[in-house]
């Protein structure tokens, strides 16, 4: 028997999916639940496994092609015998399936089975990742396999909570900036957009259709500011402290933290706080730190480093960015002084974070002083949201950033 291999939807908002890299070449054997190929979504980069057991006998689209979900990328045939009535099939459907193109850079035995994050890792330590024996499922190569053939402590990336104080590359310094200068574009050049970036066009224009407003609201940092001082040698992030803030301060107004459906006002069960993160290909991700309220400083410090490395190399599953309830977007450590944010559909609102900056103020005794100050500003879908509760909200972080941050350790 012949079975097709469909394009899978491994988000919500996909429609079509680039093939990153064919693991399995024409003719390998394939088992059940095996990896066959790399798919980029809209957000991430997925490993595909295979419902069938048999043999890779027809790639329909090749690598680096495109596909929408749901059409046939390839064929398996149970047997041997199969594979040429297979590649008939896929010749008269009009599939390209080049055999040459896509076995030409594969040993005989096969390409090896190695994560997506393992192959860029061997990539960049100039290694073969065919060298490499694996000790993942099916002997799949997994990065801490790389590292071990490098001769490194298989470990999280040391420098990991540097990209979350100004999001930045997460990988050495040498292969990124060699990749990033290859991919300036010339004058007069037409780069079209990669998936990510179709995705946020298609939210975009989604949220176009969303009646928001905004309330803007100036917050004093100083006691703020001490805090992490404080803690920033212990790991603690200043995105771990904002979105633990948010979190706290969404779980006294739940109506800020709902979304607005045909049916009626969606509460939620949890206070997942989504953090904005520019991708350096293009693009925009939302990583989620769950259960924001609930968390530890430390424990979120550490999953958003953990999040934003993976985030870099398209490692994030579908329920790492998909299940935000509320979005902070922090452009202040850009040094930006303020901005408005755009509403992620599915969601109720997002805060906009300027920079923290000397100000100078009166204060509560007639004279002047200065004080660390930010902007942030609050987008709100209105068909559940009103003024008064995004003020009472505003009203409520501010005061526990200005009066109370130590809460936020307890």
């Amino acid at each position: 028997m012949i079975h097709e291999v469909f394009m899978p939807a491994l988000s919500s908002t996909m429609t079509e999916g680039k093939i990153v890299e064919w693991v399995k070449a024409e003719g390998d054997k394939v088992e059940k639940g095996e990896t066959v190929l790399i798919v980029e979504s809209d957000k991430a980069d997925m490993d595909v496994e295979s419902f069938y057991e048999g043999f890779l006998a027809a790639i329909i689209t090749p690598a680096g092609g495109t596909a929408p979900v749901g059409d046939a990328i390839a064929l398996i045939a149970e047997t041997e015998a199969e594979i040429a009535d297979a590649k008939a099939k896929a010749k008269s459907a009009g599939g390209a399936a080049p055999a040459a193109p896509a076995a030409a850079p594969v040993a005989p035995a096969g390409r090896p089975v190695a994560s997506p994050r393992a192959r860029k890792l061997a990539k960049s330590l100039g290694l073969d990742v065919a060298a490499i024996a694996g000790t993942g499922p099916h002997g799949r190569v997994t990065a801490a396999d790389v590292e071990k053939a490098a001769g490194k402590a298989p470990s999280a990336p040391a420098a990991a909570p540097a990209p979350v104080a100004a999001p930045a590359p997460v990988a050495a310094a040498a292969p990124s900036g060699a990749v990033l200068a290859a991919a300036v574009p010339q004058p007069g050049q037409l780069v079209p957009l990669n998936t990510l970036q179709q995705a946020v066009v298609r939210n975009m224009n989604a949220s176009l259709d969303v009646p928001v407003f905004r309330v803007g609201y100036t917050i004093t940092t100083d006691a703020l500011d001490k805090l992490y001082k404080q803690l920033k040698s212990k790991g603690v992030t200043m995105t771990g402290l904002l979105a633990k803030a948010v979190g706290v301060t969404l779980a006294k107004h739940p109506l800020v933290n709902a979304k607005f459906t045909e049916a009626g006002i969606q509460y939620q069960q949890n206070i997942n706080v989504a953090v904005a993160v520019a991708m350096d290909d293009g693009g925009l991700l939302t990583p989620v730190l769950p259960n924001a309220d609930q968390a530890d400083l430390y424990s979120l410090s550490r999953t958003w480093a953990d999040l934003v490395a993976r985030a870099r190399t398209k490692q994030l599953k579908p329920e790492e960015y998909s299940t935000g309830t509320f979005t902070l977007s922090n452009l202040g450590m850009f040094g930006v002084d303020r901005f408005d944010a755009i509403l992620p559909p599915g969601t109720g609102a997002i805060l906009a974070v300027g920079a923290s900056r000397p100000t100078v103020v009166a204060t509560a005794d007639g004279l002047i002083g200065v004080k660390r100050q930010m902007q942030v500003n609050l987008t709100c879908d209105h068909r559940s949201i009103y003024g008064s509760h995004a003020a009472a909200f505003l009203k409520d972080l501010a005061d526990l950033i200005e009066n109370n941050p130590q809460s936020l350790t307890m």
